[in-house]
């Protein structure tokens, strides 16, 4: 399985650090997104902690108005390496951009519902 998610969302919707904090805070999981994190600005390793401890992903955003035909014209892609901490975070940041911020999330090329990726998430970590 690729160690690849895609975030799909609309422009207007891609959230600053804090609102994405907000709702990631709203997850079962203790995961605080590093400082560095900046819309569009934010293109390579982002740190994180996972219940206290160092993770993180690489976060790539780009526009995609070719790509889908429903608004949703930015694409950030999560991308990981074998520590599965950091496809636990990935999976639990994404799952909060499809809650809050309207995300279609795929894997893959199949779309993932929040439920399933906080699923997969804890599974990531046991």
């Amino acid at each position: 399985m690729a160690r690849v998610l895609t975030a799909y969302l609309k422009r207007s919707d891609v959230p600053a650090r804090s609102s994405l904090q907000q709702a990631i805070d709203r997850l079962p999981f203790a995961l605080t997104l590093d400082h560095d994190y900046a819309p569009f600005k934010t293109d390579g390793y982002l740190p994180c902690a996972l219940d206290g401890e160092d993770s993180g992903f690489d976060l790539r955003f780009a526009d995609c108005p070719a790509l889908r035909n429903d608004g949703r014209d930015v694409m950030m892609t999560f991308k990981w390496g074998g520590d599965p901490r950091e496809e636990a975070a990935a999976l639990a940041v994404c799952a909060a951009l499809a809650t809050a911020f309207g995300a279609i999330v795929q894997r893959d090329g199949v779309a993932l519902s929040p439920d399933h990726m906080l699923e997969q998430a804890k599974g990531a970590l046991v």
